[in-house]
């Protein structure tokens, strides 16, 4: 039996500040080098959370890795590889020229920056720090972006961009398993910039609060804004979609963390789905999975079916009855990032034994 979120914090509220104590202490260590923190000879740039879930941190990932390049920069990108059966130390995802490894093998996450990312390696691992420090040597890149490490301090790192989604934010402000958060709200004293993603018309007085007080309570810390700009719809080979939507009606679906999301873009790009059906985050599609899709649809005469970039890496050698199409986005920020971004080991922002 699945236990839902909200009865585990209350069952587990009672062991939160026995987490947080572990946390705290965790992080003091790597502080004091009693737990080992390497540094590599090239700037490493964190994107992570302090809550659990999604707060869009594959599409910011993204975006850094453009602006580096962007910058003339050459960069790795390093990821876990969540869900990817891939269990080798080091997996690479991408060398820069080929993408070498399945959605299943690396992860959705990981092969959607594979295929968003021409030119930029990809490697997965448990241990980021190895994988990185392979990624350096194997590849000459010259800037590491490190895909939801702000918890992985086995590798040091030049700056750690710390990301909530709005209206989420701190979720209870209880630390797991009696809430959300990671780890104690203290840590984000060790961030460089926080990035609050996924806000709108409806959040922007509850934005406005909580970035009042990030900047009251860690003054110095740049706080941004991230929105998500329509770009068009991609078929399953990534080819555009090059006529008219306006006319077409969408039955559309998602394996993400937050659907809401997808559909708020959806609606802002002129198209009223016909149905929606949500999966579970990191959701493996198979046959029956887009005959089922399908059927659906059919209740509504449906032109296509329309998911999100990350499902569809999963989907792309599935045969479905009815056209499918991934919807394409940009992350926006309320300011460059630019003047944050490490370009050089030189340009160090923060390093976690100064915090």
């Amino acid at each position: 039996m699945k236990i839902s979120k909200g009865l585990l914090f209350v069952f587990g509220r009672v062991l939160s500040p026995l987490y947080g104590m572990i946390m705290r202490k965790r992080e003091a260590w790597y502080r004091s080098g009693v737990m080992e923190s390497t540094e590599l000879e090239v700037p490493v740039i964190s994107v992570g959370n302090l809550t659990m879930g999604g707060t869009g941190k594959t599409p910011m990932v993204i975006h850094i890795a453009r602006q580096l390049q962007k910058a003339g920069l050459k960069p790795a990108i390093i990821s876990r590889g969540y869900k990817g059966k891939a269990r080798q130390p080091v997996n690479i995802v991408s060398d820069g020229s080929n993408i070498l490894l399945a959605a299943d093998q690396a992860g959705d996450e990981p092969r959607l920056m594979a295929e968003a990312l021409p030119g930029v390696v990809v490697v997965t691992g448990v241990q980021r720090a190895a994988a990185a420090a392979f990624a350096v040597e194997k590849f000459g890149v010259n800037v590491i972006v490190l895909d939801d490490g702000f918890q992985h301090m086995a590798l040091g790192r030049d700056l750690d961009l710390v990301l909530f989604k709005a209206p989420d934010f701190l979720g209870n402000g209880r630390v797991f398993p009696g809430g959300d958060l990671r780890e104690p709200s203290a840590a984000l004293n060790r961030a460089g910039a926080f990035i609050i993603t996924g806000g709108g018309k409806e959040t922007e007085k509850a934005t406005a609060e909580f970035k009042s007080y990030l900047e009251e309570n860690f003054p110095g810390k740049k706080v941004f804004e991230a929105g998500y700009k329509f770009q068009g719809l991609t078929d399953k080979d990534g080819e555009p979609f090059s006529g008219g939507i306006s006319g077409l009606k969408f039955y559309c679906f998602s394996g993400i963390a937050e659907p809401g999301g997808f559909l708020r873009t959806v609606s802002e790009a002129g198209i009223s789905p016909y149905g929606f059906k949500v999966f579970k985050d990191h959701h493996l599609y198979n046959a029956d999975d887009l005959a089922d899709l399908a059927a659906e649809a059919g209740k509504y005469n449906c032109d296509a079916l329309l998911t999100t970039e990350k499902d569809m890496v999963k989907i792309r050698e599935l045969h479905g009855v009815l056209p499918l199409y991934a919807l394409q986005i940009e992350l926006e920020l309320s300011e460059p990032l630019n003047d944050l971004l490490p370009l050089t080991k030189e340009s160090r922002v923060s390093d976690l034994k100064q915090v």
